[in-house]
């Protein structure tokens, strides 16, 4: 059965850390694109990072860039999304996704397998 499993959310505060990771099983995370995406309450998903099978390059959406790392272990088959300096705006249920598109990408409709998300709040 191919899936995702996100976890390590939870409840934080401000200028806090915290370490998501999402194991995969079915495929392997080596010969995917994996992404980390959030949905805010209110708001659409909106990509976070992504971490290019091509040629391992990431890429962060705006509003992370400098504070979350995504990386991934392939003898472990799992991704991780590193949050450090978290804020209230980080607060949104987050999921991880993979695609076979081999290089970085937000575009949603690409990736073919979904976790189905761990929420992470982050109180003021």
């Amino acid at each position: 059965q191919l899936q995702l499993v996100e976890s390590g959310g939870g409840l934080v505060h401000t200028g806090d850390s915290l370490r998501l990771s999402c194991a995969a099983s079915g495929f392997t995370v080596a010969r995917h694109t994996i992404g980390w995406f959030r949905q805010a309450p209110g708001k659409e998903r909106e990509g976070v990072a992504v971490l290019s099978v091509a040629d391992g390059s990431a890429d962060y959406g705006d509003s992370v860039k400098h504070r979350f790392t995504i990386s991934k272990d392939n003898a472990t088959n799992t991704a991780y999304l590193q949050m450090d300096s978290l804020g209230p705006e980080d607060t949104a249920v987050y999921y991880c996704a993979a695609t076979t598109f081999r290089l970085p990408t937000f575009l949603q409709a690409l990736y073919h397998y979904w976790g189905h998300g761990t929420q992470v709040t982050v109180s003021s």
